[in-house]
């Protein structure tokens, strides 16, 4: 099916979210939006329709209301990040469609360090995680605590951001891997990076829901 406008409870706070499960989709992968960023973010949009040419379900959602938006507070509050990424992904747990689904977690800068944080603390198992261009670093001490396992993508000129994943990377106890995108920006705008990002996504989480669905 295309994607569709549900109205998610994010622990006890209602937000907008676009969800999308193809028929025999092996597992669903949850949004988590960066700063400044919700569920109409192009980039995320990109990869969640190239995941669901993959057979793979989606479901992007804003973590915050509008008016938590405007809070500066808010937008890197990382455990309230996670805390609303673990209410939509209990929520999803409830839906008929997906209440038997493994999950993955998208994660797209701050967002990233929420889908860990999530990951370790919310409560509903997570297959695997994915992090573009992410803050990995900002999951702090639950950094160290995840098993899901761990795909890290990050633009080659980003040079700031690939030095604290490189950092992450040595204190991640889970499988994981660090793919570098040659001469991609933090947003990935170059000519064919969004692209790169997609398969490499959608190889990570394809592989990890096939080997966990057999379980």
């Amino acid at each position: 099916m295309g994607p569709c406008s549900v109205t998610v409870d994010a622990g006890g706070v209602l937000v907008p979210g676009s969800l999308a499960i193809p028929d025999r989709a092996p597992g669903l992968v949850v949004f988590a939006h960066g700063s400044g960023s919700g569920r109409r973010s192009p980039r995320n949009q990109f990869v969640a329709a190239a995941l669901n040419r993959a057979g793979l379900g989606t479901l992007l959602a804003d973590l915050l209301t509008p008016q938590e938006e405007l809070i500066r507070e808010c937008v890197f509050n990382i455990g309230l990040l996670a805390a609303r990424l673990a209410g939509i992904t209990s929520w999803l747990r409830g839906q008929p469609a997906a209440s038997a689904i493994p999950l993955g977690y998208f994660g797209a800068s701050t967002g990233a360090a929420a889908a860990l944080w999530a990951a370790v603390d919310g409560g509903t198992p997570i297959r695997a995680v994915v992090s573009r261009g992410g803050r990995p670093d900002l999951a702090g001490s639950r950094l160290a605590l995840v098993r899901a396992p761990v795909l890290l993508i990050v633009g080659g000129a980003d040079t700031t951001v690939l030095s604290l994943n490189r950092q992450a990377q040595q204190v991640l106890t889970c499988e994981n891997r660090l793919a570098v995108i040659p001469g991609a920006t933090h947003l990935f705008e170059e000519p064919g990076a969004l692209g790169q990002v997609a398969d490499l996504a959608s190889n990570w989480f394809a592989a990890h829901f096939r080997v966990t669905g057999q379980a």
